[in-house]
């Protein structure tokens, strides 16, 4: 699990007294506002070193659940996808090299902290699995795909989610060797093109910890 520690905190006196932390940098809620990105600043703001690149390959992926993040570029979709992923105990988030920056400071907001606790990668997804070497299943959401709702012995492996606009690629999709679709609801029934990626990454988690609990 990622674990951060600040550098430094910047907080109001108030929010010091009520956290009993010993107070770092006191400030005003106007100085809080003129330093913070918010309109609204929740008084305190904190500083962190960035991580150092993270392109290692944990051990163990068979037996976890695990992202993939083929080109997601909009910021707010990848801090939510983060906080999705700490919600249903998702510790990595393989990113492609085109995915936006984990530490922009949208995403960071987005993630409303999650981004302590989920380990963030970035590399080139068919090298990724390529050295997993057909060890991971590989689940990827496609309209072609067999019903989510239907496919059976889902549990562990990698969800890859591809880019807003155009999906997952050619490239990665050859890796992909169980197909999922989330199904609308009637069927036939005229529709939306298709879903929002964290809204698909949000149904497709839950979906799969559904399953683990009712395997137990």
């Amino acid at each position: 699990m990622a674990i951060h520690e600040p550098q430094r905190i910047v907080a109001t006196e108030k929010w010091f007294s009520l956290n009993n932390i010993a107070p770092d940098v006191v400030v005003t809620e106007n100085e809080l506002r003129k330093v913070s990105f918010l309109q609204h600043p929740q008084e305190v703001l904190a500083l962190f070193p960035l991580p150092k690149p993270n392109d290692v390959i944990p051990q163990g992926l068979e037996h976890q659940l695990s992202l993939a993040l083929d080109d997601v570029q909009d910021p707010g979709n990848l801090g939510t996808i983060i906080r999705i992923a700490d919600w249903f105990a998702i510790e990595h988030i393989f990113c492609s090299n085109a995915t936006a920056d984990a530490y922009n400071p949208k995403v960071i907001q987005s993630t409303m902290g999650s981004i302590a606790r989920v380990n963030i990668h970035y590399m080139e997804l068919t090298d990724l699995f390529k050295q997993l070497d057909g060890r991971v299943p590989i689940y990827g959401t496609f309209l072609d795909g067999t019903s989510l709702y239907e496919q059976t012995n889902i549990s562990q492996g990698i969800i890859v989610m591809g880019n807003e606009g155009n999906g997952i690629s050619p490239e990665t999709a050859a890796y992909v060797n169980r197909r999922l679709l989330i199904p609308s609801f009637p069927e036939g029934r005229p529709t939306a093109e298709s879903l929002n990626v964290a809204v698909a990454t949000a149904i497709t988690c839950a979906e799969f910890r559904r399953r683990q609990q009712i395997s137990k």
